[in-house]
């Protein structure tokens, strides 16, 4: 029921309310265009973990203004990503888990900052064929955190290859650095804001002498992303896709030494939106590598290396989680990465978005998902998403069984934490004959040994005009 709602919904039983005004770009083909947009959002609930934390609580959702100039777009103040993969309709969300975008999803609260954006630019000498396309952003955390007010720089690049109008190829690098800040250790070395800094940042350089043995050691500040292969078919009406985005959270990540690791989507979509089935999406998550569980080399106790060659030894990556940065990759108390990285405190019953979160508690996990969209009777737009999971917490951390870190990869049989959930959700649209007025419903089940046992009902009026 909360899961890729932006961290709007209540967290326990309660109620919500959401109101947008907003311009859209109207006209592809000018110059220079504007575009703005403004939401707010309110939720009312008890709070089982903090009871005396107030019941009401108002949230700014997006509040953006943005300019195109030609193939440049550049947005400014706290907007959405927008997620792939949705179905009959866009108010539903997306029929992924991640969005089609695991550095960042539907998961979380939008982060305040600016972007700019460049759409796909042709490059020379390749007929056509090949585009760039790419952001640059900054942004900055409001939420109660371990190091806060931390800053977050992003860079995306992408490159697409056309193969004739109906075959599409992109590879994508999707990378976010967390820095800056002011940590709750007393004795940590804060990240100065400053240029030198900053410069670092971005190109992924060592701290200075300034900063922590570890920056210098390695990368300044918490540095991590994802790498996206997608190929997309267009066919006489309808689209697939192929998917596989890659979590990293250090070097051996981005060299691929963490295969097999990666969220693998096939997606099948019809042009015809008034289908009873419109847009299927499989996934398959697999994170449980992370570049093996050797961050250094064994030795027995009488010195013999044990370390199999050509082991990697710059494994257990801990995806989202950060020695410094202890709240990982988590903004007001959810994971940026999906719903399925489970943030600290969730299987013990303590976690609430309300209190500083240290960490995700859960980023080995496998995963099976199907999400299904279509129109009821062609007219009435429904979501249906199903996720079986085997969840196994950190090498750390395990939530059952041996921990397999520091042992050769395949000797340890790990104990996982097996979880269902469904949703089934929908809209009536163009209730009792007004245009724009529709009933929003959503049932929803978890069950299993990680997240309580329960049911879900949410019913709602939504008004569009």
């Amino acid at each position: 029921m909360t899961a890729n709602r932006y961290g709007l919904m209540p967290e326990n039983s309660g109620m919500m309310a959401w109101v947008e005004a907003s311009s859209p770009f109207r006209d592809e083909g000018k110059t220079f265009q504007l575009r703005w947009a403004a939401s707010l959002a309110a939720n009312s609930y008890r709070n089982a973990v903090l009871p005396d934390e107030p019941r009401f609580h108002g949230m700014v959702d997006e509040l953006y203004g943005s300019v195109r100039w030609k193939k440049f777009t550049l947005d400014l103040g706290q907007k959405h990503r927008d997620p792939d993969f949705l179905g009959a309709s866009p108010a539903l969300g997306s029929l992924s888990v991640t969005g089609g975008h695991l550095a960042e999803t539907e998961n979380a609260r939008a982060l305040p900052g600016y972007r700019l954006w460049l759409d796909p630019v042709a490059i020379p000498l390749t007929g056509r064929h090949a585009f760039l396309y790419g952001a640059w952003g900054d942004y900055k955390t409001l939420d109660d955190r371990y190091v806060r007010d931390a800053l977050i720089h992003k860079t995306l690049v992408g490159l697409r290859f056309d193969a004739g109008a109906r075959f599409s190829f992109h590879v994508m690098l999707d990378h976010y650095a967390m820095w800056g800040g002011v940590s709750s250790n007393p004795a940590a070395h804060n990240i100065d804001v400053t240029l030198p800094n900053y410069l670092r940042v971005v190109t992924g350089s060592h701290a200075g002498s300034a900063g922590s043995l570890g920056d210098q050691i390695n990368v300044i500040g918490d540095q991590g992303g994802a790498e996206l292969f997608k190929a997309e078919y267009r066919g006489n009406g309808w689209t697939l896709t192929a998917q596989h985005d890659i979590p990293y959270s250090d070097g051996s990540g981005m060299g691929f030494q963490n295969f097999p690791d990666g969220i693998n989507t096939l997606a099948f979509s019809w042009k015809d939106k008034d289908r009873w089935v419109s847009d299927i999406v499989f996934e398959y998550h697999y994170t449980r590598f992370q570049s093996g569980p050797l961050h250094t080399e064994i030795f027995d106790e009488h010195g013999n290396n044990l370390t199999p060659p050509g082991s990697c030894t710059t494994g257990m990556d801990n995806y989202y989680n950060n020695g410094e940065y202890r709240s990982g990759w988590t903004y007001f108390g959810r994971p940026m990465a999906g719903p399925l990285f489970f943030p600290k405190g969730t299987k013990a019953g303590t976690w609430t978005g309300a209190a500083c979160v240290l960490g995700v508690e859960n980023n080995r996990y496998r995963a099976h998902h199907i999400g299904l969209s279509g129109k009821l009777f062609r007219r009435h737009p429904y979501k249906l998403m199903l996720t079986y999971s085997q969840n196994y917490g950190t090498y750390g951390r395990p939530y059952a069984g041996e921990s397999a870190a520091q042992k050769i990869w395949g000797t340890v049989h790990e104990t996982p934490v097996r979880q269902l959930s469904g949703a089934f959700t929908g809209l009536c649209a163009d209730l009792a004959g007004l245009p724009g007025l529709a009933l929003q419903y959503g049932l929803y089940a978890d069950y299993g040994s990680l997240l309580p046992k329960s049911l879900g009902l949410t019913l709602g009026l939504r008004y569009s005009f």
